[in-house]
């Protein structure tokens, strides 16, 4: 099976478990999917976050998927049980979907890397 066809396979499955799981069934877009590994990466499930915070769950979240790709790198955790990052590379300039095509393929690889999806 190709590449492309594989990350679309897996991401598909991705936001079908995930809207389920999170949203009665109704799609869950690329964003509402980051926010969730945020949450999950910060481990502070039963918790309602203000609108900042939601921002910095997104920032846990993309530094989490984008790790691997060498482009941050664990530091900490604070007092309050936030993780830090600290900036390994410089991301590449990518237009729109090549960022989109980039978000999919780290979502895809964190939820099989923790046995969410095969």
């Amino acid at each position: 099976m190709a590449r492309d066809e594989q990350l679309k396979e897996r991401w598909d499955l991705v936001v079908e478990k995930l809207s389920t799981q999170f949203a009665d069934g109704d799609a869950l877009d690329l964003d509402s999917i980051i926010y969730l590994i945020g949450v999950q990466e910060l481990g502070q499930i039963h918790r309602d976050y203000k609108k900042d915070h939601k921002l910095d769950l997104m920032h846990i979240a993309i530094c989490k998927l984008l790790e691997p790709y060498g482009f941050y790198e664990f530091d900490f955790v604070d007092d309050e049980g936030w993780p830090h990052y600290k900036v390994k590379a410089q991301l590449p300039y990518l237009k729109a979907g090549e960022q989109s095509v980039l978000m999919k393929e780290a979502i895809v690889n964190y939820f099989v890397e923790t046995d969410y999806i095969e």
